[in-house]
């Protein structure tokens, strides 16, 4: 497939887990506010939920169910604490993960973090045609993500291929 030269903006939701954030101190779901937007995408919307499986499966069914909505942004709950369950809340969701993802972000982490890479249980894939990205809470790790993966492969102009060029054809 070959990649669009025009920039496609598309609509995204971010998602803050965290027991103790409140809107005025979650920096982590700032910045991925702050960098979509300053890439040219759209926020669609955005919360801040307790790490608690069955209301973070809520939020993000309604976000996949609307056709207007084409990824999401998950900061959080993704370690191993016994409250961090972002994971088992939101795999049951997906149609087809992405394991590239997950793999690659841990990769990456690495040169930063060392070994406490391996801590990280970010994974991704797609639901309903919606993009489900879950990274870890920290600002670091969102930052690591966005500006590492996601900004290219969200970007249509990006080659050999991005995801934001698959959107079209991911319910087919």
């Amino acid at each position: 497939m070959t990649a669009t030269a025009d920039f496609l903006p598309l609509a995204l939701c971010v998602l803050t887990v965290s027991d103790s954030r409140t809107a005025a101190d979650d920096a982590s779901g700032d910045y991925l506010v702050t960098a979509l937007q300053g890439d040219g995408h759209h926020l669609a919307d955005r919360a801040l939920l307790p790490d608690d499986r069955y209301r973070l499966r809520a939020r993000v069914s309604q976000w996949i169910a609307d056709d207007a909505v084409d990824g999401v942004l998950v900061s959080g709950g993704t370690g191993f604490t016994g409250r961090d369950s972002t994971p088992e809340a939101l795999l049951p969701l997906l149609d087809k993960e992405m394991p590239g993802f997950g793999e690659m972000f841990r990769a990456i982490s690495i040169e930063d973090i060392g070994t406490s890479s391996l801590q990280s249980r970010a994974f991704a894939g797609l639901a309903n045609g919606t993009f489900v990205f879950c990274l870890p809470g920290s600002t670091s790790a969102c930052r690591t993500a966005w500006e590492r993966i996601l900004r290219a492969q969200l970007d249509a102009r990006t080659r050999p291929c991005n995801l934001a060029t698959l959107r079209p054809r991911l319910k087919e």
